[in-house]
């Protein structure tokens, strides 16, 4: 028997050391051609890391959420300077989770129709919790230069309707002024959910973003600064949050044994899994792992992601550094021609780790948004526009507020959705595939001097 173990041990080691190896060797075999080959905004900035340890969860044979998921909820929770987090099956989710949270009776126990401060132009998985907790929400207009929402406008739309939340995308990784939208918060007393989907490893005041709300969201989509595929994660303050967090992404159950081990133990985390736990039922004995205190969902992902994350954590300060360099090359190219175009900066005290490089093209101008991206694209790079642009002037939402008064109330998200778009600051992206994008820009730019 014990010689089977070992070469069983033997074999799993062989195993990993081919992936290793084949992955590699693929990796050097690629080579880019400009103008037959696409210049992609955005992908996985792997190595043969997350594919071993993929493989070597996988063959573990535990696939529900396991250790590698404990150690991943720790150490990303850090990055954010919070205490507790869960890790989930998608940015998308962990928004929602943030909102249901709301609505707990173990928490803030918002009723249905609560008022929700939120820009009007994103995407639409800020927007929609919102709607699916059952609350309404209080739409602003951004700001062209930076996207972000517009703190004027916030401050009269709390007045007006006594909000009691706001929530918003740090958009592409650029934040808003913190210092006076925390001022905000605390004056009217707010619940802030901060959507980081696109800003993991972006600081203000030194501050990593994440830090400012008091739960916020990450996406682990393959186009955001790290991936499992598709995953996400919410960061919260206390361990109370964390719970009803949890809850809602497993079932609504109360029951908060997590990580391999724990859910083989016979009495649980919690040491009385066998209990008195209905309330109904005082002296009957009830299994904690199926006791319900929230009206949940299923929303996790599974440990072979966890374990790929683990090694996408390891590369995130290299991440972030590229996205940062990738961000001041497009500067070089554009700044020559910022009269046609709204160029993104930094906000003041603040060191994005760019999601992606934004521009809006100016009033009255020999061209269009469309013009331009055609050409890109014609020429294989890829670029994308702000996301659902004003979502009010998308079919989903149009019962929320007719469209002429949409255009009307909001100008700037009208423009946004006409006339940005952006390019990728992905890793993916190296010094001679930006090149190539400033030859084939400063192409363009020629018809027009």
């Amino acid at each position: 028997m014990g010689c089977y173990w070992v070469n069983t041990e033997s074999k799993l080691e062989h195993i990993l050391n081919l992936v290793d190896e084949y992955i590699t060797e693929k990796h050097l075999q690629k080579d880019w051609i400009p103008g037959k080959d696409w210049v992609q905004y955005a992908g996985p900035y792997f190595t043969s890391d997350e594919y071993v340890r993929s493989i070597k969860s996988l063959l573990n044979e535990w696939l529900v959420l396991g250790d590698d998921a404990i150690k991943f909820e720790n150490k990303f929770s850090k990055l954010f300077d919070k205490k507790y987090g869960i890790l989930t099956n998608s940015g998308s989710s962990s928004n929602l989770l943030m909102m249901l949270a709301m609505t707990s009776k173990k928490l803030y126990n918002l009723p249905k129709g609560t008022k929700v401060i939120t820009p009007v132009a994103g995407f639409p998985t800020t927007l929609n919790p919102i709607l699916q907790a059952g609350f309404e929400p209080i739409f602003v207009d951004v700001e062209l230069d930076t996207l972000n929402l517009d703190l004027l406008q916030v401050v009269k739309a709390i007045e007006k309707t006594n909000a009691r939340i706001i929530t918003f995308a740090h958009v592409l990784g650029n934040p808003p002024n913190m210092d006076k939208l925390m001022d905000i918060v605390d004056r009217y007393n707010l619940v802030f959910l901060e959507d980081c989907c696109d800003a993991l490893g972006s600081k203000y005041d030194d501050k990593p973003l994440g830090n400012f709300g008091d739960m916020a969201s990450c996406s682990f989509y393959p186009a955001h600064h790290i991936t499992m595929g598709e995953g996400g994660f919410v960061a919260t303050t206390t361990p109370d949050q964390e719970r009803v967090v949890r809850s809602f992404r497993e079932w609504g159950r109360d029951c908060y044994c997590v990580g391999q081990k724990a859910n083989l133990l016979k009495n649980g985390t919690c040491k009385t899994r066998f209990s008195c736990w209905l309330p109904s039922l005082p002296e009957h004995i009830f299994d904690h792992k199926y006791v319900y205190g929230e009206i949940g969902y299923n929303l996790k992902p599974i440990e072979l992601q966890a374990s790929m994350g683990l090694a996408q954590i390891d590369k995130l300060p290299r991440i972030n550094s590229i996205r940062r360099r990738n961000y001041k090359r497009y500067m070089r190219i554009f700044e020559k021609y910022e009269e046609y175009f709204h160029l993104p900066r930094p906000t003041e005290k603040s060191d994005p780790s760019w999601f992606a490089f934004p521009l809006t093209i100016r009033d009255r101008i020999p061209f269009t948004r469309s013009d331009i991206c055609q050409f890109l694209e014609d020429n294989r790079i890829q670029t994308r526009q702000y996301f659902g642009g004003s979502l009010l002037l998308q079919p989903a939402y149009t019962h929320l507020m007719d469209s002429k008064e949409v255009i009307k109330r909001f100008p700037n998200a009208r423009k946004v959705t006409t006339d940005t778009f952006f390019l990728g600051t992905s890793p993916v992206l190296d010094r001679d595939k930006i090149n190539y994008v400033g030859k084939i820009i400063d192409k363009f730019m020629e018809q027009y001097k």
